[in-house]
Parts: structure tokens; C-alpha cells; sequence
């Protein structure tokens, strides 16, 4: 009686544990923070921590999906820059018709979205219809577009016109009550993808694909449906992100959003999401975006460790939330 008590007491704990190791991670980060530098916790620098957040949490929300129905995609920031190198040159090329203002900033938009939309069905049409792994078809489409950008830039840096840059720059530095609008659509985004991913029946089948995908065709789930829009959903969210993205610098170039599925990835697995698939938290990839970005805010306020190692920490972080979700039971 005492062993059967005893089972489920530690189980509870675990379970304890890896719900709030994120958050006490967070937290400590935030301590340290504000020990490190007394301009840590000003409105300025907090602001600034979340808007640049915002464009790696927009797209690790749908690499949460994707990573939950047992999938990957390692082309995120490559296609981030082809979109944003063809919504500049769309942009461009329409302005002596249009001419500058909100109408071709629309134009731009709209280009976005239904790139970043085809991006995701062609990565999902060759994973679920073609049968071509995950990991093969994304570590191709990577190349294609990084290829693509540098490309369609000649090797340099396309700028958007310079008219056009005052008109669209709102959308990165503006916002409602002093919250840029970067901040307020991640926010939003993130909302909706947990009450998905909670509450929705696409989240549970998500959920249900990357556990065991037998299983859930057996329970009338259509697998390949589900798969497939799991990448279209992450490659919405990839022109979202572009959108916030362009107004900021106003240019891209082969170097844009190098890195970005490294984050993203990170992001998912700390904050709780199982690699493997079959469990996802939007909310825990949340905390895992925002502990991602003060590691790299404390390197920039600090003198301790340079910033230029914040790939490799970002690595170390993946292998060791990896390591932290293996199963107890193959250990035992």
C-alpha cells in the first residue's frame, strides 16, 4: 500500500517539475539580470528584449505545432528571408504605380502571407504526400531559399525604397499604450496557438499524430491532413513574423534569419514541448523564447561572456533540455 502511495507522489513531483522549471529558470534569469546591470529592468530594455523576441516566438508557435505531430523544419529563417526579399522587391516594383502609402503596405503584406502559406504546403505536400522525411525536405528547402535571397539580392543587400520605409515603419515601432505592435501580435499569436493547442480539436490531433500516428488513424484521425497543416500553419506564422521584420531595418540580405530555426527550436524544447512529438505547450515555448532572449540581453549588458557565444549557449541549452525529457523509464 505504502510502494502504491509512494508511485504517484513522485510521478506528481516530476510532473511538477518540468511544468515550473521553465518559469524558476525565467525567474533566476531575471535576478541575474537585474544583478548584473542596474538597466536590466528599465521600461526601455524590457521593451526592447520582447520586440526583438517577438519575431523568433511568432514562428517557434507554429514549430510548436509541427514539432508536437512528430515533425521539423529547419528551413524557418531561410524562407523568413526569401519572404522578406521578395516583399521588398514586390513593394518596390509596385511603388511608381501605387505610389507610397497604406495601400502598398497591404500589397506587401499580402505577398508575405501567401508566401510564407505556399512555403508550408510545399514542405508539408513533400513530407506527407511525397513520404520524404522531415529533417531531408527542410535541410532542402533551407538551402533553396537562403539561395534564392542571395540571388534575387546579387550577392548584396535589397533595400526597400526609401519613401516607402517612413510609411511602413510604424508596424515595428509603433503600438497601443506603448506596447510596440511586434509585442501585441506575438501576444496574440501565442493566445490563440495554446487555446489551439489546448482546446481545439486540431491540437489534440497534433498531439495524437506524434504520439503514434497508427494509433490515430485507427481513431479516424487523417494523419497526413494533419501533418500537412501543421507546416502551412508554421509557414502563415514565418510571413507574419516577415511582416513585423521588414519595417525594422527596412532590407534583407543572405544573412537575414540566419540562426532563426536554431532559436525557434531551442525555444519549443525548453519550454516543455517533447521532441519526439505527441506533447506540445505553447505557453512553456513562450517562457522558452523569452529565457533565450535574456541570455542574449545579459551577453550584450555584460562584459563576463562574449556575445558571440550565444549560438553555442543556445546549442548547450537544446542538448540539455533533450537530454532532460528522456524517458525515466529506459533509465530504470
Amino acid at each position: 500500500m505504502t510502494a502504491t502511495e509512494t508511485q504517484p507522489s513522485r510521478a506528481t513531483r516530476s510532473v511538477n517539475l518540468k511544468v515550473l522549471g521553465p518559469i524558476l529558470a525565467l525567474v533566476v534569469l531575471v535576478i541575474v539580470g537585474a544583478a548584473l546591470n542596474g538597466n536590466f529592468l528599465s521600461a526601455a530594455n524590457i521593451t526592447n528584449v520582447l520586440s526583438r523576441s517577438a519575431f523568433i516566438g511568432i514562428i517557434a508557435v507554429g514549430m510548436t505545432f509541427v514539432i508536437t505531430a512528430g515533425g521539423l523544419d529547419l528551413s524557418v529563417g531561410s524562407m523568413a528571408a526569401f519572404i522578406a526579399g521578395l516583399m521588398i522587391l514586390v513593394m518596390n516594383a509596385m511603388l511608381p504605380t501605387m505610389g507610397p502609402g497604406w495601400p502598398l503596405v497591404f500589397v506587401g503584406m499580402l505577398t508575405a502571407m501567401v508566401a510564407g502559406t505556399l512555403a508550408g504546403f510545399v514542405n508539408g505536400f513533400l513530407i506527407t504526400t511525397m513520404r520524404i522525411e522531415a529533417f531531408i525536405v527542410t535541410l532542402g528547402t533551407m538551402g533553396i531559399y537562403r539561395s534564392l535571397v542571395t540571388w534575387l539580392a546579387d550577392g548584396g543587400t535589397l533595400s526597400l525604397d526609401f519613401g516607402m520605409r517612413s510609411v511602413i515603419r510604424p508596424i515595428y515601432f509603433d503600438g497601443i499604450l506603448g506596447i510596440s505592435w511586434p509585442i501585441i501580435v506575438f501576444a496574440l499569436v501565442a493566445i490563440i496557438g495554446e487555446l489551439v493547442m489546448r482546446r481545439a480539436a486540431f491540437g489534440r490531433h497534433a498531439a495524437a499524430v506524434g504520439s503514434n500516428d497508427q494509433v490515430a488513424r485507427y481513431s479516424s484521425v487523417n494523419v497526413n491532413r494533419v501533418r500537412m497543416l501543421t507546416y502551412v500553419f508554421l509557414g502563415i506564422l514565418v510571413g507574419v513574423a516577415t511582416i513585423m521584420y521588414v519595417p525594422r531595418l527596412g532590407s534583407a540580405s543572405p544573412s537575414t534569419g540566419v540562426l532563426w530555426e536554431l532559436e525557434a527550436i531551442a525555444a519549443v524544447i525548453i519550454g516543455g514541448t517533447m521532441l519526439k512529438g505527441g506533447f506540445g505547450r505553447v505557453w512553456g515555448t513562450v517562457i522558452g523564447v523569452l529565457i533565450l532572449s535574456l541570455i542574449d540581453n545579459i551577453l550584450n549588458l555584460t562584459d563576463g561572456v562574449s556575445p558571440y557565444l550565444n549560438g553555442a549557449i543556445q546549442g548547450v541549452i537544446i542538448i540539455l533540455a533533450v537530454i532532460l525529457q528522456r524517458d525515466k523509464k529506459a533509465e530504470s
